[in-house]
């Protein structure tokens, strides 16, 4: 297995800086042990306008097939020939990737104490692989590569035999990859992709291996078109592992999609706690009055947006009219415990057929939203910064626009009445707001007219005559066409 990494400088910056940032010096030929094999490290061409490093890794057919005691690719007991007349020693593999990250571990997390400055840069590259299995070719080859900013991917299919061009080509490509990238960035790119595109791990894929993606693939795999494909070929299409992967890359690429960290976007669920407020009969009124609500809307399909720990799902499936139940939310640890809840995986399959659970930002559209009958938001829009509650109003009213929506939230007024609750204090750390009951109605009253909805309030609680009641909830009929609003015909 053979991989170059080539750079050009200038007496300036000279190309030679490349010893530095892998942590291998020009001069020396350099050998290492690995899990695989003996790898080897040298420089065929190193001045200050052009410097190229190779690494070539010599792997042991013999010494894996017996490291792999008859399981898995590595020794697979029906094909016992195979075992040992094999590419391994030719093809870059995941063995190659292994050995990236024994002869290279430092460049691959970006560190370099000489040149800190020079380790942040993109530098002008050239990858060059000569043999690397594509299973789906040159075409993948290029869907896999050209989005991560390299200008130039070429993948050439290597004929099965030249002599015998009618024979085809073979399964195999030489990669050239060309582009302005920080080193650690190609690294990485490397390690994740050539075994996807061999489509084969030579090693057992335990858990940890999903740790290791998302470390390699920070920064891009979240956003990369073929992200299923990659994540699902990377773990050899554990599915289980893939799903694991999937959810948290969805929720890397939602908190930056609002710039903030994973940590506080995956900050729905207290883990020693229970979220739901105290005292619970208030919690129980205003499921009842949302269950109520919806059976005199006629509400048989129901999306739950911002389902939290799954306390009205509960409550939604208890009730046959409910035929189909959706919860929403953008926490993952909020959805595992609402599974838990209804212990979706001791369900039987027609109970299972009513609900699904699904991780999605409430900020966004979601074309798999549309054409339900209502929409619960409930105890929800206090947690958003006031200045995304446009993007909410129009991901619910303008483009979900079920027929029904209910929208539950504190009433700020009734604080008083709380004698746990020092003055001036919101009920929840994550409140961003706490509207009071004219604030509340001014907003709904501007959605409704914006998005064709007809509004009425019902209070959900004691209604105290002085502060009104602890709960305000707004319950929105549409009166309007989809597709008729302005907003709807200006979008």
């Amino acid at each position: 297995m053979f991989l170059t990494i080539s750079t050009t400088g200038t007496p300036e910056r000279p190309a030679t800086d490349l010893g530095y940032l892998l942590h291998k010096h020009p001069d020396k030929a350099q050998t290492f042990s690995t899990a695989h094999g003996t790898a080897h490290v040298f420089y065929p061409e190193a001045t200050a306008e052009r410097c190229t490093a190779a690494l070539l890794l010599e792997v042991d057919p013999v010494a894996l097939v017996r490291r792999g005691k008859g399981k898995g690719r590595g020794g697979a007991p029906d094909a016992a020939l195979a075992q040992y007349v094999n590419d391994r020693p030719y093809a870059a593999s995941s063995l190659l990737s292994v050995a990236m990250t024994t002869v290279f571990k430092s460049a691959l997390n970006g560190a370099c104490r000489a040149l800190p400055e020079r380790a942040g840069e993109a530098l002008p590259l050239r990858i060059e692989v000569p043999a690397l299995p594509a299973r789906g070719g040159a075409e993948l080859v290029n869907r896999l590569f050209a989005p991560l900013g390299w200008t130039h991917v070429e993948a050439v299919a290597v004929p099965l035999d030249e002599r015998f061009p009618e024979w085809g080509d073979s399964r195999y490509v030489r990669l050239v990859l060309e582009g302005e990238l920080r080193l650690a960035d190609a690294l990485r790119q490397l390690y994740v992709l050539l075994p996807v595109l061999d489509d084969a791990k030579h090693y057992w894929v335990a858990p940890d291996e999903v740790d290791k993606l998302l470390r390699a693939g920070e920064g891009w795999l979240a956003r990369h078109p073929e992200q299923r494909l990659i994540t699902s070929r990377y773990l050899s299409r554990r599915r289980g592992l893939t799903r694991q992967a999937m959810e948290r890359l969805e929720l890397v690429r939602l908190a930056e999609s609002d710039d903030l960290e994973v940590e506080s976007v995956d900050n729905a669920v207290d883990e020693t706690t229970d979220t739901e407020e105290k005292p619970v009969p208030l919690a129980e009124r205003r499921r009842d009055a949302i269950l109520e609500a919806l059976r005199a809307a006629g509400a048989s399909r129901v999306l739950d947006l911002g389902c939290g720990q799954g306390q009205l799902l509960q409550a939604l499936l208890k009730d046959v009219r409910f035929t189909e139940i959706v919860g929403v939310d953008v926490s993952m640890r909020a959805l595992t415990v609402a599974a838990r809840r209804l212990k979706l995986d001791r369900m039987g399959e027609q109970q299972a057929g009513r609900i699904t659970l699904r991780q999605g930002a409430l900020t966004y559209t979601d074309k798999r939203l549309k054409g339900y009958d209502a929409a619960v938001l409930s105890e929800v829009i206090e947690h958003l910064d006031l200045p995304r509650l446009p993007a909410l109003e129009y991901a619910v009213f303008g483009s979900a626009r079920p027929r029904t929506v209910l929208v539950t939230t504190p009433n700020v007024e009734y604080n008083v009445r709380w004698e746990t609750l020092p003055a001036g204090h919101v009920r929840h750390g994550d409140h961003r707001f706490e509207w009071t009951r004219e604030e509340f109605r001014d907003w709904a009253g501007q959605v409704a007219g914006r998005h064709g909805y007809a509004v009425e309030f019902v209070p959900v609680g004691p209604d105290d005559p002085e502060v009104g009641p602890p709960t305000q909830m707004a319950v929105f009929t549409m009166t309007t066409a989809p597709g008729t609003t302005k907003e709807e015909k200006a979008a």
